[in-house]
């Protein structure tokens, strides 16, 4: 995209909710480079972390600072003085925080929600809770690897038993927290399960394990639905994971005839929820995630010469605003 082309027909005012702008890693953050792409377009830029947010008699008030941004390490933003607005006389907030997925999160968009219509919030707020990422992948159980979302000893044993290799992992974690493999020998399952069963109170993910996770961990990027862009992530030598934060490495990657059919299959539900920006999970074939809070991939993508994904997200954006008038 040229220049010029970046320069849209009308500048909009856009906050971002994130978790503090000085806390960010630029080289990989997502939410990062869509505030780079926004500030090249013109669009008038406000920083808030959720811990500013209100809502004084059903009016939603954040103080929001001016931001600019530069794409230099430790030296990447810029704030100006806050000042308490009504987020409604926004044209777009950018839903960018981090998980962890707790009430607290869940609050959060109980309150973006009631701005919206007026002002488009990406991902709608309504949908991003009402689709936990573990949970909502369930809705396309033929694209996934065996599952089961429980915290029941017994059904877990009985899936130990039917499958001998596994994965136990919270079901609100992220960045591959507390993620662990499990072969059919292993005595540490007793321990691992009291562990799991002490420290979270809601059920846990159990999969079948999937020995191909060393030659990558696909994050596949949809935008309103649709492909846009994809990186492999190949485990250390030394560990299970592949996410990024947990020393995966970046590789350029194409999809398989498998992967853009998953992408065809669940892309249309993701429009029609007004899940701008979604990355998905996929091993060997297998959808094993679908993330919609704050999802990551964009700069990784970019920076091994694949698309600009975050003129697609502006793009999309700017004609969905435009097409509320």
């Amino acid at each position: 995209m040229t220049e010029a082309a970046r320069k849209p027909e009308k500048r909009l005012r856009v906050a971002i909710q994130m978790d503090h702008v000085s806390t960010v890693k630029i080289a990989g953050d997502s939410g990062f480079a869509l505030l780079l792409e926004a500030q090249a377009r013109g669009h008038e830029l406000f920083h808030y972390t959720p811990d500013r947010l209100a809502m004084r008699d059903g009016v939603v008030i954040a103080a929001l600072e001016p931001i600019t941004v530069r794409d230099t390490a430790g030296d990447h933003f810029t704030l100006g003085a806050p000042e308490r607005q009504r987020l409604d006389a926004l044209d777009v907030v950018l839903m960018r925080q981090d998980p962890p997925f707790d009430l607290a999160y869940v609050t959060a968009t109980h309150m973006l929600e009631r701005i919206q219509p007026k002002t488009l919030v990406v991902n709608d707020p309504a949908e991003v809770r009402n689709a936990p990422e573990k949970i909502f992948v369930t809705l396309f159980p033929e694209l996934m690897p065996p599952t089961v979302i429980t915290r029941d000893r017994a059904e877990i044993d009985a899936f130990r038993k039917e499958f001998g290799d596994i994965v136990m992992k919270p079901l609100y974690g992220h960045g591959g927290a507390s993620v662990f493999r499990l072969t059919a020998e292993d005595l540490n399952y007793g321990s691992l399960y009291d562990l799991f069963a002490n420290t979270f109170r809601e059920q846990w993910v159990v999969q079948q394990f999937l020995p191909n996770v060393k030659h990558g961990d696909k994050r596949i990027i949809l935008v309103d639905g649709k492909f846009a862009g994809a990186v492999n992530r190949v485990p250390a030598p030394d560990d299970l994971r592949s996410n990024m934060v947990r020393g995966g490495a970046a590789k350029e990657t194409d999809l398989t005839d498998r992967e853009r059919e998953i992408c065809a299959t669940i892309g249309p539900e993701l429009a029609r929820r007004g899940l701008l920006l979604v990355g998905i999970d996929v091993i060997d074939g297998r959808l094993t995630e679908i993330n919609v809070t704050a999802p990551t991939g964009i700069r990784a993508i970019r920076r091994l010469g694949g698309p600009d994904i975050a003129a697609m997200v502006w793009d999309t954006i700017e004609a969905k605003v435009a097409a509320r008038g």
